[in-house]
């Protein structure tokens, strides 16, 4: 059963590190944590659903997917630590 599933595991690993890199954009724009964890909460849902409904449409296009995800997940990724390093620089300055 799990089985039809497993083209979908980098999409997996990948959406639980762009929730992280997500959180830790709104961290330094200094949003509301409970707010953050809120919206978090929500869009995962969301995509349980999405995926959920969507799996068996999806199945055929499992590679692409997981391909702009990935790269999603990469421009995300060196967005927030940029952000993150011109923060800290921001921060070193105003002390």
């Amino acid at each position: 059963m799990l089985e039809q599933y497993i083209p979908f595991i980098g999409l997996l690993i990948f959406g639980n590190i762009e929730n992280l890199i997500l959180a830790s954009q709104g961290v330094v724009q200094g949003v509301d944590p409970k707010v953050l964890g809120l919206l978090s909460i929500i869009a995962v849902i969301i995509w349980l659903i999405i995926g959920t409904v969507a799996t068996d449409v999806a199945m055929q296009y499992a590679n692409i997917i997981t391909f702009i995800g990935g790269l999603a997940i990469f421009i995300l990724g060196v967005k927030a630590v940029i952000d993150a390093v011109k923060n800290i620089r921001a921060q070193k300055g105003g002390a």
